[in-house]
């Protein structure tokens, strides 16, 4: 009798995970003084710090005020539920592996509100199109500002990943112009698969591309770029404040060019962005305002505090009251019938 592999059976994922997380949490920690550290959270202005908290919750009412928007075309979704599903999906990435929260957000609202989960979903992926798209803009515009040398990489990369931004929104248009072009498109790419598959594949990048809709409207697009930009600078604002409460130099303007490193950061799998956050943080303060290191470790550490700890303790309260639990969030996901006949 033939036994299954034990090397199917080994998480590597997971291994890979906790590896990198380790890798980049000592890779903060190895110089700091301790005693240096706790003298510059002794010393932090915490009312500043009280600012930011208020300034980190104030986003996430952004956030569902934007979904509201993208949402429009296909559902009218109370204010109530658009946040707490927010609340909701970004506790589950920043607790669960493999950012599973980008997909239980919108799965969770569409089925509380009966709307098509990939059309749902699709109004996600615009807002990651959007917030790319602010955030370079926001740095663009803070440039003449700042009162110091950009890194020509950082400038260099800074412009590639607009030109990306761009190309995606571009795409992202053309289908929302003519969604059937989608469909077409997926029908010839799913061609080899078995047809139960490809009719199912087919028909959620159909309802994929009704969740564009909004782009068809000129107006509601203005209105979705407007509540990004207002997030992000929202975002800034919090990086701003928890900064000077640590006493560091880092100008308003300063915020836009370390939002550019953050972004960075939270893009490793890390849960949370443990370890990337604070490498990145303690890089573009040092590197660029000559914040001496325990301070800007100090800064670090608070700044992910701020930045995840008030929203998942919400985020706890919502799932509470819900009935959910980290576990059960984590095996839940849309299968391709389901969806299909949505």
């Amino acid at each position: 009798m033939s036994h299954p592999s034990r090397t199917s059976r080994i998480p590597w994922s997971g291994l890979v995970i906790t590896a990198l997380t380790a890798g980049l949490v000592w890779l903060f920690v190895r110089d700091l003084d301790a005693a240096a550290l706790r003298q510059a959270f002794a010393s932090a202005h915490l009312g500043l710090v009280a600012l930011a908290v208020l300034t980190t919750l104030q986003t996430y009412f952004i956030r569902a005020w934007r979904w509201q928007t993208l949402l429009r075309p296909i559902g009218v979704v109370p204010f109530r539920s658009a946040f707490r599903a927010t609340v909701i999906g970004f506790t589950a990435i920043f607790l669960l592996p493999a950012r599973v929260g980008e997909v239980l957000r919108p799965y969770l609202l569409a089925k509380q509100e009966n709307l098509s989960v990939s059309a749902t979903f699709a109004t996600v992926i615009l807002e990651r199109a959007l917030d790319l798209t602010a955030v370079l803009l926001l740095f663009a515009g803070a440039l003449p500002f700042m009162p110091v040398d950009v890194a020509p990489e950082v400038r260099a990369g800074g412009a590639a990943a607009a030109a990306a931004s761009l190309t995606g929104l571009v795409m992202l248009f053309m289908f929302a112009r003519h969604p059937e072009r989608l469909g077409q498109l997926v029908d010839r790419l799913s061609a080899w698969l078995p047809t139960r598959a490809a009719q199912a594949l087919g028909a959620f990048a159909r309802k994929f591309a009704a969740g564009l809709a909004v782009m068809r409207d000129g107006r509601a697009l203005l209105v979705t770029l407007a509540w990004s930009l207002a997030l992000w600078i929202s975002i800034c604002a919090g990086i701003w404040l928890v900064s000077r409460a640590f006493g560091l130099t880092v100008p308003f303007t300063g915020a836009f060019l370390v939002v550019m490193y953050l972004v960075v950061g939270v893009a490793a799998p890390t849960p949370g962005g443990a370890g990337a956050f604070h490498v990145m943080y303690k890089l573009a303060v040092m590197q660029n305002f000559g914040a001496q290191a325990d301070d800007a470790a100090a800064a670090a550490i608070f700044l992910h505090l701020v930045s995840f700890a008030p929203v998942a303790l919400l985020g706890f309260v919502f799932m509470w009251q819900d009935g959910l639990t980290l576990g059960r969030l984590r095996h839940m996901a849309p299968s391709p019938e389901e969806e299909t006949h949505a």
